[in-house]
């Protein structure tokens, strides 16, 4: 499905009040998320929030003891309701659970998140008192082991992710994304749902949409998520590649609506390309030191003073191990996001599948 580019409004779009206390329908898609699923899905049902509640979940086609748990988790408790998610991907999971949910705030949880007590509640007050069809919080990642607490470090870090509002501790305020995000349904009816075409970077994509149509997005730095990012370098790349490549795609799609951050790092895989290329040349005597090629050595020189200045700057690292894994997570971030947005850009995304939690 090709969605057209959408024109600016000419005028912001107000929603109907909310009632005090409107029923919330939380959609989670789910694979493979045994270690996890039942901490995620305890953290939503003990939301400190009046109103009523459900919690959806889109079950993938797991290959571990995933579905049994979100089994044995809905016999448990009746606010608890399975969907199949044969396509396995995301973006459909999402769909079907607002499908076959029901009421007017749709709360996106993710299995490898854990929602503050009092999310909710803000939330909600917060779509209330800025009309906003959106409403999103600070991502907050946590590791328990080290290499997966150095992925978090840079997670948290500007250097790592930069750019989005919900990577920090910003002030509230029109945002351009939130972070999963607290939906008006109505809104969600008005420009439709995720798109199945879009396997990462949808929550940007429907975000887009909204404040294309005239809605507000808006983000509430009180809003609190803990995030466990992937546990191993691998995984990361894996995610990371992936996630360039399908943000290559909403550039060729979107177009001047993407922000400049997301050439950034394509643009710094071209240059460290080219610096690698002119050392070899230098180094095998190709081409002599004493002329204008060793220019070409700037963006590799360039980087690494940045990776030892973000890696000297960024917090609760403890001893040259730590320093070592920080540095080595962001150069993984970047070079597997700028990588796959190259490949993206050039090929597009079709057959690029983050496979990082699939086994």
């Amino acid at each position: 499905m090709n969605r057209p580019r959408l024109s600016q409004p000419a005028e912001r779009l107000v929603l109907s009040p909310l009632p005090e206390l409107p029923g919330v329908s939380y959609v989670m898609p789910v694979l493979n998320e045994e270690g996890f699923l039942a901490q995620a899905v305890h953290t939503v049902l003990a939301q400190e929030y009046a109103g009523s509640k459900e919690l959806v979940l889109a079950l993938g086609p797991s290959t571990d003891a995933t579905n049994a748990i979100a089994q044995q988790l809905a016999d448990e408790d009746p606010r608890v309701t399975l969907v199949a998610n044969p396509a396995r991907d995301i973006p459909a999971g999402l769909n079907l659970a607002i499908a076959h949910s029901r009421h007017p705030i749709i709360v996106r949880v993710d299995a490898h998140s854990e929602l503050t007590p009092d999310y909710t509640t803000r939330a909600v007050e917060a779509l209330r008192q800025v009309g906003a069809a959106n409403v999103g919080g600070v991502m907050r990642a946590a590791g328990s082991g080290p290499v997966q607490r150095a992925i978090a470090r840079c997670y948290n870090s500007p250097f790592g992710l930069g750019g989005g509002a919900y990577h920090g501790d910003g002030v509230a305020g029109p945002a351009e994304s939130a972070y999963l995000g607290v939906f008006r349904r109505d809104a969600v009816d008005a420009v439709g749902d995720y798109d199945p075409e879009i396997l990462r970077g949808e929550d940007w994509e429907l975000c887009l949409r909204f404040r294309q149509a005239g809605y507000l997005v808006w983000f509430e730095p009180a809003l609190g998520v803990t995030y466990w990012p992937r546990a191993s370098l691998g995984n990361l790349s894996r995610q990371f590649f992936a996630t360039g490549a399908w943000r290559a795609v909403l550039v060729r799609r979107y177009g001047r609506a993407n922000p400049w951050r997301f050439f950034a790092p394509g643009t710094l895989v071209i240059g460290l390309t080219v610096s690698a290329a002119a050392l070899a040349l230098l180094a095998t005597g190709v081409v002599p030191w004493a002329s204008a090629w060793p220019v070409l050595l700037a963006p590799l020189g360039a980087y690494a003073a940045g990776i030892t200045v973000a890696t000297a700057k960024i917090p609760d690292q403890r001893g040259a191990r730590d320093r070592v894994l920080t540095a080595a997570t962001l150069m993984t971030m970047h070079l597997s996001w700028g990588s796959g947005f190259l490949r993206g850009i050039v090929f597009g995304a079709r057959s690029v599948v983050d496979r990082s939690r699939i086994r």
